[in-house]
């Protein structure tokens, strides 16, 4: 049994983190389009089923902000029924790809990509919740959003806005309030706020929509699932299955940096996100990912064993049965403000900064893939920034730099690095500038790598260039 001999201190962390999830379960939910329950659902299987799994002990999975943005284009797509199948074949995959060994592999993913990534979805989310914010309706393409923000003040409901902005003040000032308070995470110190303040003065502002746990659940129809030949739909699944799991891997290497227990196992904790997903899909909830919030609050609550992840689902099971109605207080408008503040933190704002002066490629690279999500979407943006980081790797790798030295009377040209077909025709203009009327002698013990096209290329060379009279044997 897990935490057996540790049961006080992860017990205590479990509360804390059940805690911090229920606004944020709850406010992904409303952002993504389906009934606020299911968030909690996808939080309790997170627990309950995910936090069983040894892959990586102290990280805590649920649904996150990250997916928001992917799961909203989905249902306006393919529609709320096939939200469940989308989810199954994610989880699926992720378990595939755990059985195969892949998750190790998800390291070799570009910094960049993922920041930009990031980036994306936080812009995509901040469009999408100003206008959440002032209980207004929004276009449906993030560009439309961003082009109708400076017309929002007019439409918007002003008492919303200051209840989400209040939100935001109770959440950067509770960072700095004395240290005997900070168990008590601010998402909820400010969602309660609001709550009691829209409460008191009956302000008549959008408040969540209940409908019970189980009226809630909805486990996906056979029919359902022959959407998943289509191209599009298929193209979800892999775009859910792989930025689930980037990001619950790239938190496991950020988790792991914070406590001296065991690392993560890649593999298993793919493993254990593909059946928590397959389990969410079974009951029509929403996907998970690990939660980088909800896992550093975590290690810093004291949490020792796996067994403070799990104890997290059984209080998140607890509050959606028995006190579901407490969510019907909640002002929309608070917790767009919590979903604001989340995406304000995904903008890699000093991330950029560092690159642009130390590798302004690799900057290139995630506002790149930033600004192609905003302009298409999630999928085909990440695609976009991937193209570019081989591209951009491609290029790097295939330097060349060609060296003259003369060695009495004879040239000696020394080629250095990567000699590829990309590099061919810079290649061939330094030889063939080289002097006719004296000896020359080509040195390519500096190369790393000579591929096919470029080893066929000098031999031509070579056969073209005529020796000198008495110097046969000498290129």
């Amino acid at each position: 049994m897990p935490g057996a001999g540790t049961f006080r201190e992860d017990f205590a962390a479990s509360v804390v983190v059940a805690l911090v999830a229920i606004p944020l379960c709850v406010g992904v939910a409303v952002a993504s389009g389906v009934q606020a329950e299911l968030g909690i659902v996808t939080g309790v299987v997170g627990g309950l089923v995910t936090g069983w799994f040894r892959g990586s002990s102290l990280q805590v999975s649920g649904p996150a902000a990250g997916l928001t943005v992917l799961v909203y284009e989905a249902l306006q797509t393919h529609g709320a029924a096939a939200l469940g199948v989308l989810v199954l074949a994610a989880g699926a995959l992720q378990l595939g790809m755990g059985v195969l060994r892949l998750g190790r592999w998800f390291r070799a993913i570009s910094v960049a990509v993922v920041h930009g990534m990031l980036a994306g979805i936080g812009l995509v989310l901040i469009s999408g919740q100003l206008y959440a914010l002032g209980d207004a309706d929004a276009p449906g393409q993030t560009l439309a959003k961003l082009g109708g923000v400076h017309g929002l003040a007019a439409r918007a409901d002003w008492a919303a806005v200051l209840l989400g902005v209040g939100t935001i003040a109770v959440m950067v000032v509770w960072r700095r309030v004395p240290a005997r308070l900070r168990p008590l995470p601010g998402a909820l110190v400010g969602v309660a706020a609001a709550a009691t303040v829209a409460g008191l003065l009956r302000l008549p502002v959008e408040k969540v929509r209940v409908t019970g746990v189980l009226e809630a659940v909805s486990p996906p129809a056979w029919g359902e699932f022959g959407m998943l030949a289509s191209f599009g739909a298929a193209g979800t699944v892999i775009a859910l299955a792989l930025i689930a799991s980037a990001e619950t891997l790239f938190s496991a290497a950020a988790v792991d940096r914070m406590h001296d227990g065991p690392r993560t196992e890649y593999d298993r904790e793919l493993i254990a996100q593909g059946v928590g997903n397959s389990v969410c899909g079974l009951l029509g909830a929403l996907p998970m990912t690990a939660v980088i919030v909800r896992s550093a609050a975590n290690v810093e609550a004291g949490a020792r064993t796996r067994a403070a992840r799990v104890m997290h689902g059984a209080w998140l099971l607890l509050f959606a049965v028995a006190f579901p109605q407490v969510l019907e207080a909640v002002p929309l408008a608070a917790l767009a403000g919590v979903l604001l503040y989340a995406g304000w933190k995904l903008l890699p704002v000093r991330a950029v900064a560092a690159l642009w002066r130390t590798h302004r490629g690799e900057a290139v690279v995630l506002v790149t893939t930033a600004c192609a999500i905003v302009v298409t979407n999630l999928f085909e943006g990440v695609l976009i920034g991937l193209g570019l980081a081989i591209a951009k790797a491609a290029w790097e790798t295939s330097h060349v730099h060609i060296e003259e030295v003369w060695e009495d009377e004879e040239l000696c040209v020394r080629v250095l690095g990567n000699a590829s077909f990309l590099r061919l025709p810079k290649l061939l203009d330094a030889l063939d500038a080289l002097p006719h009327d004296r000896p020359v002698r080509l040195d390519l013990s500096g190369l790393r790598h000579l591929d096919h096209a470029c080893l066929t290329a000098l031999e031509g060379w070579e056969r073209t260039r005529t020796p000198l009279p008495g110097r046969e044997g000498v290129i």
